[in-house]
């Protein structure tokens, strides 16, 4: 098959969420000649998200459960890359409702596939896995490598991990132009399940008086941690230089334990600051050590992070402090 890497039109799965939003900025602001189109469900609670370029971006109604919606939407769009991102992404909630996880995140990506192939059209398709599916690696085998074998510890990767061997399946099958990006832990202000952003967010509250002291999981998992803005632009490189049917890891160079972030950020604040560990925020299975590879992507495609973790943990607790400030504005509470 002719390998055409011209991208003039993309579409973005689960554009109104964290990172989809992140992704759509980036290529606005950085590919004004690429028109994005988005899809989003009805019920979605996280459009706020696109207000920065609400009038750029197209938002299609559809649901990837619903396979007649994606196969109409492709005939629509026509995009010459898919940025697959949308999926049930909350590993602790996971372990609550593991059948809704399951069958959302892998039928899903099994409609999205089947529409391209029904719809005969030919995009680059990058599928977001994550980290989680190496669930915990022998020491021996860190920095973790895409050949590392695959244990998940999880619903949510076990999930993952069947969306990486469909991508895989149908680049072998139909040879559709599918690349795999592992994606290991990132900054980003938007998605609060993330262990950084609740601390941001009970930091910038206790500032203000709405809380007295900050809740937390298992401190001691070691965490590589890069900005989502770099890691939304490592998946604009990903369709631009990586290889069809190859599985790529993405992360940063900060690396420290979870507990070592959270004194970081707590250094960053004037006020007294007390924490507890909450048990309900403990999994029954966790993933402790996850360091990434990054050779085989950073070969391909040169890409760096721009941000450094001094500025993205300033940046993610500016930004609560400015949401928090808005709580407090609408008066949402009395302080």
């Amino acid at each position: 098959m002719e390998d055409k890497r011209s991208i003039r039109k993309v579409l973005i799965t689960g554009i109104s969420g964290s990172g989809g939003s992140y992704l759509a900025e980036y290529i606005v602001e950085h590919h004004p000649n690429v028109t994005v189109h988005g899809i989003a469900r009805w019920h979605s609670t996280t459009t706020n998200n696109l207000g920065k370029i609400k009038d750029k971006v197209i938002v299609h109604e559809c649901d990837l459960n619903d396979l007649s919606s994606v196969f109409r939407t492709m005939q629509e769009v026509e995009p010459d890359a898919i940025f697959h991102l949308a999926a049930h992404a909350n590993v602790r909630a996971s372990f609550d409702t593991p059948n809704t996880v399951l069958s959302n995140n892998i039928l899903g990506t099994s409609n999205l596939l089947e529409a391209v192939r029904m719809t005969k059209i030919d995009p680059i398709i990058q599928i977001c896995s994550t980290s989680e599916v190496y669930g915990q690696v022998d020491p021996k085998n860190v920095p973790i490598k895409e050949d590392t074998p695959m244990k998940p510890a999880s619903p949510y990767s076990v999930s993952k991990i069947a969306q990486d061997l469909l991508g895989h399946t149908y680049f072998v099958s139909y040879n559709m132009r599918i690349i795999i990006t592992r994606m290991f832990a990132y900054l980003n202000p938007r998605r609060t399940d993330l262990f950084a952003t609740s601390f941001a967010k009970q930091v910038a509250m206790i500032e203000r008086g709405l809380q007295k002291e900050i809740i937390h999981g298992n401190l001691d998992s070691v965490r590589t941690l890069i900005d989502v803005r770099d890691a939304m632009r490592a998946y604009w490189e990903t369709i631009i230089h990586c290889d069809y049917g190859e599985a790529y890891n993405i992360g940063g160079t900060a690396t420290m334990k979870v507990g070592e972030f959270l004194e970081k950020l707590i250094s960053l604040s004037d006020a007294d600051i007390s924490t507890r560990q909450d048990p309900a925020l403990l999994r029954p299975a966790d993933v402790t050590l996850q360091i990434p590879c990054t050779d085989k992507f950073i070969e391909k495609t040169s890409w760096k992070p721009k941000y450094s973790f001094d500025n993205s943990l300033k940046d993610l607790l500016d930004y609560w402090r400015r949401e928090v400030d808005k709580i407090v504005h609408e008066h949402k509470y009395k302080v």
